[in-house]
């Protein structure tokens, strides 16, 4: 079964404008992305998919295989489902182009779980240890089943914890941005339409659940920073400070 990691890259963002070309001790963002997704050990390819010629040729310059979208998309799903439309892969993983710190350990945790013939989509999560995070609507909070399948995703803080002392207080999780497919269960999901959740809280995986897929998880105590805004980027610097200096 042949695996390959796609990286969508797209210049414009609403709250760190070309941030996958960010700087980070003399890399561009992506670069960091590519070299850490490219220690997977079940990755058989990787390829980034950009929407500008910009990041095209930043990549080339790094010696990534990196091809030009030929239409807009709205999501990173949709980029991706067309740079593996002719290819003959079986599973897809969706690696964000604003995952500097991305762990080739998640990648191939989550192709591990697609080996399970009743898997369609996973995804990674971590405990939410920071409870500064629970109101940070830039952090994605997910809620699960016995099963470890995901029920919702949100912006908000969920599960509510209507006693806060109470004998068993919920445990909050944390949404780490990557996710597997299989390769035909994605093409399929990019024509799913748009559901109110999903357009609610501007969060795609909701569009699957809300389908009636389901969504199994994979719970990690991998250390990440997604960068959205200049200071997850002066974190994802300083954190990576030392490595430099190594």
């Amino acid at each position: 079964m042949k695996t390959i990691g796609v990286i969508p890259a797209r210049y414009e963002s609403s709250r760190l404008k070309a941030k996958v070309l960010s700087d980070i001790h003399g890399k561009p963002m992506i670069q960091h992305v590519w070299e850490r997704a490219q220690k997977s050990r079940l990755l058989d390819d990787l390829l980034i998919a950009c929407d500008r010629d910009i990041i095209l040729r930043a990549a080339e310059h790094f010696g990534a295989k990196v091809i030009l979208s030929q239409f807009p998309h709205f999501s990173g799903s949709d980029r991706i489902a067309e740079a593996v439309s002719n290819l003959e892969v079986d599973y897809v993983v969706n690696i964000q182009a604003d995952e500097p710190l991305i762990s080739p350990v998640v990648i191939d945790g989550l192709v591990e779980l697609m080996k399970n013939p009743d898997c369609v989509m996973a995804t990674a999560i971590k405990i939410l240890d920071d409870k500064t995070e629970l109101e940070n609507p830039n952090v994605v909070k997910v809620v699960l089943d016995q099963n470890q399948n995901a029920i919702y995703f949100s912006r908000s803080c969920v599960p509510y914890n209507h006693h806060p002392v109470c004998v068993r207080p919920p445990t909050y999780y944390k949404h780490l941005g990557i996710y597997a497919y299989r390769k035909d269960f994605l093409l399929t999901f990019v024509r799913l339409r748009r559901g109110v959740l999903e357009e609610a809280e501007a969060l795609e995986q909701l569009r699957a659940l809300e389908a009636g897929y389901k969504i199994k998880t994979l719970l990690t105590d991998v250390h990440t920073i997604s960068v959205d805004t200049l200071e997850d980027l002066q974190r994802v610097q300083e954190y990576l400070k030392d490595a430099v200096c190594d």
